[in-house]
């Protein structure tokens, strides 16, 4: 088995143009990334994944630690044959992205990280075993999901983000099963692991260690990259530059697509 072929992909954009690829964040998947792109592939190669145990993709029962996913980029970059690469990651794949950087600077040109910085909040995993355990999976059929997203969903959850846009992301991650049923796209377990696999250690070490001219994008509403932690990120490396995206929460790309991908662009083609 190929390496590509383990990882539900989509390729954009013509053969020959400048060569992105597109981590998406915690319990993502390929699809999140297809406003970004449609601004891009008119001359960019682009390629968005599945990471693993998201999606699609393969779901090995451990594995889930950033070492991992950067891994699997390894491994893909290494079959395609692509030697450089723009790698632009949001949230958790923004931490598997700087991983992935420090280790193998060589193979990327320009660094995109989207509103995660160096420390996990330590009680998230907590945070989303309830959020993840609240959801009575399976289903018996996707009206039943919906009906619960837009119903109970909405009044009992204690979200970080907008509930209601939540409720959409979750139900965006159901799929139907073999039985009929319907359940996550994603493993939980992979899930819980990616989480406290974060948590382990602070990664300021990476941040340190960044080679590549870097973009930091936060949005002004963020609560998971504070303006202080922002802030520290480009005092630690002056390879960092950072923008700041009005009108944005942590799905910077989501909220604002049009400002996202102008100052990608515009990062990507400075000299």
């Amino acid at each position: 088995m190929t390496a590509l072929s383990q990882f539900h992909h989509q390729f954009y954009g013509p053969e020959n143009g400048p060569r992105w690829v597109f981590l998406h964040g915690l319990m993502g998947f390929l699809n999140n990334w297809r406003k970004i792109i449609a601004g891009l592939e008119e001359t960019e190669r682009c390629l968005t994944y599945d990471q693993r145990g998201h999606g699609r993709s393969i779901k090995p029962p451990h594995g889930y630690a950033p070492d991992d996913y950067a891994n699997d980029l390894k491994n893909i970059l290494d079959e395609l044959g692509w030697d450089k690469i723009t790698l632009v990651g949001h949230s958790m794949g923004g931490r598997n992205a700087l991983n992935f950087c420090v280790r193998y600077p060589e193979r990327v040109t320009r660094f995109i990280l989207e509103d995660i910085g160096p420390e996990a909040a330590p009680d998230n995993l907590a945070y989303y075993q309830v959020l993840l355990g609240m959801v009575p999976t399976p289903f018996p059929d996707r009206a039943s999901a919906r009906a619960f997203f837009s119903g109970e969903f909405l009044e009992r959850a204690r979200s970080r983000d907008n509930p209601k846009m939540l409720a959409e992301y979750f139900y965006a991650n159901m799929e139907e099963k073999p039985d009929k049923t319907v359940s996550w796209r994603f493993s939980k377990e992979a899930i819980f692991e990616s989480v406290q696999a974060a948590q382990d250690r602070a990664r300021w070490d990476e941040v340190e260690a960044l080679q590549i001219p870097t973009l930091l994008v936060r949005g002004e509403n963020s609560r998971e990259l504070s303006a202080s932690m922002f802030d520290k990120m480009l005092k630690t490396n002056p390879l960092i530059q950072g923008v700041t995206i009005p009108n944005a929460g942590h799905w910077v790309h989501a909220d604002q697509p049009q400002a996202f991908i102008r100052e990608i662009r515009d990062f990507a083609q400075m000299s």
